[in-house]
This record gives C-alpha cells, structure tokens and sequence, in this order.
C-alpha cells in the first residue's frame, strides 16, 4: 500500500478553542481538484464512508484536576494525515490527532484519534492534482466530524468542549512537500508506518 502524509501542529488553551500554527481555511480557494467537473461529484471524489478508527481518552489526574481546575488547561494539538492506497482509485484516508493538555504543569487529559474515510477519487482527477486532493480536499471535509469527535470527548471527560480551530490543509500540504523536495526526495509515497 502507498501512504502520503502531511503533518500540522497547534497550540492554543483549552477555553473552547486551540488554535496556532495551522491558521484557518483559504478563504474561499479551492484546489485544482476541488474545481474539477465531470460526470460525477464536482469536487472530484466521492467518500463513500466516514469513521472512528481509533479512539482514546485519558484522564490521569481525575478527580483532583477538576478541584485545582481555575483556568483553562494548555492545550497543544498535533494532526497528521495520510492516505494509504487499497485500489488504483480508492484510498483510505486518515487524519490523526494527538490532543494533550496541562494544566499546572499536570497532564489534565489527552486524547489520541484517527478519523478515516474512505474514498474514491474520480477519473476526471488528473495525476498531477492526485495528491492535492488526497491530502487537502478530503481532509477538509473529514475534519469537521473528527473536530465533533474531540469536543465531545472533552465535554463527556468533564472539561469544557475543545473547538479546535479549522486547519488549512492547503499550507498544510504544502509545507510538507516542501520538507520533502529540500530533503530532495520524491512527492511522499511512502510504505505505512506503524504507530504504537
């Protein structure tokens, strides 16, 4: 299986918001991809379903965090996507977020999340804006249900509702394949790493 990735991190408190680096979305731009026609859908993919692939919530100071609890905790976020490839034109692609926040210099919670869709890119896609898509128009749209996923696990772990600020998975995208032509390698198609 072939797997590209990108990779984000932000910073922020825990009042309802993190946010930083990752900036909010183009206003209005849209990817070579995403303006594609065809027969089909016009963003050009077609996600056929979306899940919870891996969920997890630690609490490890419960209950004594929410009594030294007087402001919100520091929250820092860190996001990853790939795509693993599963036919020539379906893939399974997956954001990965690693939420940790302190409060006092205590862990108060952290949550680890894949969040996946599966999808088909259109024939009307061309190779070049392949990855585009992959890892910008995708994620874009499998964010706002994994953003869902962490509010409500900090709501139901006793904390206030983490809205993590939206991600502009565009810079994002191209931050990465700028890492990766100055490390003078190829666009990411990379094997799967394992995570632990």
């Amino acid at each position: 299986m072939a797997e590209q990735d990108s990779k984000t991190q932000t910073s922020g408190a825990a009042d309802g918001q993190a946010g930083g680096q990752a900036g909010g979305q183009t206003g209005g731009q849209k990817s070579g991809a995403s303006a594609q026609g065809g027969s089909g859908d016009k963003r050009g993919f077609v996600i056929h379903t979306q899940y919870i692939k891996d969920l997890s919530f630690e609490n490890p100071n419960a209950p004594q965090i929410y009594m030294d609890m007087k402001e919100a905790p520091a929250v820092s976020v860190n996001l990853d996507v790939r795509a693993a490839r599963l036919r020539e034109r379906s893939f399974e692609v997956t954001i990965k977020a690693e939420v940790k926040a302190t409060l006092k210099e205590k862990p108060a919670f952290v949550i680890e999340l894949a969040y996946a869709g599966l999808v088909t890119i259109q024939e009307s896609v061309p190779d070049d804006q392949f990855h585009s898509v992959l890892l910008i128009d995708v994620p874009r749209h499998l964010f706002p249900f994994a953003r869902a996923v962490i509010s409500g696990a900090t709501r139901d772990g006793g904390f206030p509702p983490l809205l993590i600020n939206p991600v502009d998975f565009e810079r994002l995208y191209e931050e990465q394949k700028a890492r990766v032509e100055s490390e003078g390698q190829k666009q990411p198609e990379q094997t799967p790493q394992s995570t632990a």
